[in-house]
């Protein structure tokens, strides 16, 4: 019986990729000069630690929840890196403009788990509670039809969102890195060598997407308000809020299944949609940016990137290690 390899996930950040396996999070960016600058950490998830936290259904919000928290250090990285020139001193070597990037000062690490926290606080109002202001608005009584209202609505606001930021063009080029994480992780599971050329035969859809999975949120938020009929205060409204973890972990199940199932004529009618959305949160990406994923991948796996072409790996204590 062939071993089953571990399971990686991955998130497109400003130019480069984080890329997460059950033991490490890497993020690779390409910087001003172009060569590939990396950063990797152990990290083991809070369900491999605790086997209370990975039963079925309740595992889904703590991975989302832990998700968010590795994506948005992810993010903040990424745009530490392209800002590197512009914030470098006059007298500043390579390894100590680095080492202002990951050694962060107290207030600029709150100021990071504010920006998620308002990030949270927003997205909930426009896709949960702005809904039912609107639904209730439009004066539907009965409870059956008021959530699929209330739903119809929020998917629509989902899309426009989705929509809207493809029109910028620094999003545009992260959508490119998302499909280049795509395309290196499907190279992972084929087990074939992991190159940029290999990864640019695989296509920039998947399964166990992020897009598929806040589709997925969509539509099963609207199966568990039918539950709860039609809120008429604001309290029940409020109540709602707290099944958005249980509607995570839900969707998060399903998303599993569709990853294992996903080659089956059954489950393809329901992964379907998902890998049509991404047609608009991924673009094509060319040779340089499946290099960047390949390396933040390698680097997730715990192979040695120092070696590689091209690449500066920071240690523990933000130091560059090597520059090939």
């Amino acid at each position: 019986m062939l071993q089953k390899s571990p399971m990686v996930g991955g998130q497109a950040v400003i130019e480069g990729v984080m890329m997460r396996s059950p033991r490490a999070v890497a993020v690779a960016c390409r910087k001003p000069d172009g060569k590939i600058v990396v950063k990797t950490e152990n990290n083991v998830p809070l369900t491999q630690r605790f086997r209370f936290l990975n039963l079925p259904f309740f595992r889904g919000a703590v991975v989302l929840i832990e998700s968010l928290i590795i994506g948005v250090k992810a993010l903040v990285f990424s745009g530490d890196i392209a800002m590197l020139e512009e914030n470098r001193k006059d007298d500043d070597t390579d390894a100590e403009s680095l080492q202002r990037v990951l050694h962060k000062t107290f207030w600029e690490k709150a100021r990071m788990f504010l920006m998620l926290g308002f990030s949270l606080t927003l997205g909930l109002l426009l896709f949960f509670y702005l809904p039912l202001v609107l639904t209730d608005w439009l004066g539907v009584k009965s409870g059956f039809w008021f959530n699929m209202v209330d739903g119809a609505i929020r998917l629509v606001f989902f899309l426009i969102y989705l929509f809207a930021i493809t029109l910028l063009k620094d999003i545009r080029r992260v959508f490119e890195y998302h499909g280049a994480e795509h395309k290196s992780i499907y190279a992972y599971e084929n087990k074939v060598e992991l190159t940029a050329e290999n990864a640019a035969r695989f296509s920039r859809f998947h399964p166990r997407c992020g897009t598929s999975f806040l589709l997925m949120v969509m539509i099963v938020s609207i199966l568990v308000f039918l539950t709860l009929g039609k809120p008429d205060t604001i309290g029940e409204r409020l109540l709602r809020l707290a099944f958005v973890p249980v509607i995570g972990g839900i969707s998060y199940e399903l998303i599993r299944l569709s990853d294992k199932g996903y080659r089956s004529r059954f489950w393809r009618v329901f992964i379907l949609p998902g890998l049509w959305l991404q047609k608009l949160t991924t673009r094509e990406p060319d040779h340089s940016q499946l290099e960047v994923a390949i390396v933040a991948l390698k680097a997730a796996l715990g192979e040695d990137v120092a070696a590689l072409p091209n690449v500066e790996v920071l240690d523990g204590e933000a130091v560059l290690k090597k520059v090939a």
